[in-house]
């Protein structure tokens, strides 16, 4: 295959670019270098593969995307994955935010749209499209929270809830990439995305917060438990997300859908109450943590219902939480 792959040597990125490498495939990387361990990544997808095509540009940029969609094809598939991703940052410059998210992708499906290709376009959305989930009962059980009454998380069904400027600019490019299947019939794919973490995460406190902890930790850096450390998320490991783009690459059913791509209900884990323990016990000493306020937006517990992924994609996550963390760590110590 010929793929394209925007934010292509960023976290999730890299990590896709080095698995269709691998295979032989045709990867272009567009990226413009901007987060930070970015240009790492580049090196490291380099120094494996000779073949890679990197270029150089903003997905801000309407003619740069459009020149890089017309050089990389015919394309047969297209992962977009560029963004601006703390809600954070959208919070204190918003323009920015929705020029990255909001008009990025849409430059993107545009560019696709004007050569006339045919690539399946996937787009990493995020569970923040559902919004605080506040009308959600919610209970502590076993010293973690859980839905009271959703024992397989939040499906698809969910109505949408914009919260954010983080969340309204992905929230509207989720919308445009799923319409843009229905007016314009492009092979578009919407995942909405929840808590992945792996290898090559260069975490920060605001985003990433299972490799922000094991960098920290590492680092002897101080962490900071904003809540009381028993909010529950379902992780992702990023060789099972790579796994669900393959799936939806290949499933003809899957065109022109949206599914939640998360650990799911089995694969949950309490932000320090669980994870603390498990980073630990492979770090061989207590960590000190010190505790603040929630902070804006703070769920109380998110867990995907992958139901339908599993069903229409035949897909399903199988990295348990402890390998996934031992493999980040490994990578972490190394560096």
């Amino acid at each position: 295959m010929r793929i394209l792959i925007t934010g292509g040597a960023g976290f999730i990125g890299c990590n896709a670019a080095d698995s269709f490498l691998a295979e032989g495939h045709d990867v272009t990387v567009l990226d413009n270098l901007s987060r930070s361990g970015s240009e790492s990544n580049l090196d490291w997808l380099r120094s494996r593969h000779p073949g890679l095509v990197y270029v150089n540009a903003d997905v801000r940029d309407a003619q740069a995307v459009l020149s890089a969609v017309r050089q990389a094809g015919p394309l047969d598939a297209l992962l977009h994955l560029a963004a601006q991703v703390a809600v954070t940052t959208s919070v204190t410059d918003p323009r920015f935010d929705f020029e990255v998210n909001a008009l990025g992708t849409f430059n993107v499906l545009e560019a696709v749209r004007q050569t006339g290709g045919d690539p399946v376009l996937i787009y990493a959305s995020t569970n923040k499209v559902y919004g605080g989930l506040e009308h959600l009962q919610v209970v502590e059980r076993d010293g973690r929270y859980a839905f009271a009454d959703r024992p397989n998380g939040v499906s698809e069904e969910e109505p949408l809830d914009f919260h954010s400027p983080y969340g309204n600019s992905k929230g509207a490019a989720d919308q445009y990439v799923r319409d843009y299947a229905r007016i314009y019939g492009l092979r578009t794919v919407v995942l909405r995305q929840s808590c992945i973490y792996g290898r090559r995460q260069f975490g920060m406190e605001d985003q990433g917060w299972v490799a922000w902890f094991v960098l920290a930790a590492l680092a002897g850096k101080p962490i900071t438990i904003y809540g009381d450390g028993r909010q529950v998320r379902d992780v992702l490991f990023v060789d099972d997300l790579v796994g669900a783009y393959r799936a939806a690459i290949a499933t003809p059913a899957a065109w022109g859908q949206v599914f939640n791509i998360g650990g799911g209900p089995r694969h949950t884990m309490s932000v320090w109450s669980e994870f603390g323990p498990i980073l630990e016990r492979l770090i061989g000493h207590p960590i000190p943590v010190t505790y603040d306020d929630w902070r804006p937006g703070d769920q109380r517990i998110f867990v995907s219902d992958v139901s339908k992924a599993e069903r229409i994609l035949g897909w399903r996550p199988t990295t348990t939480r402890e390998e996934g963390i031992r493999q980040l760590f490994e990578w972490a110590s190394a560096r």
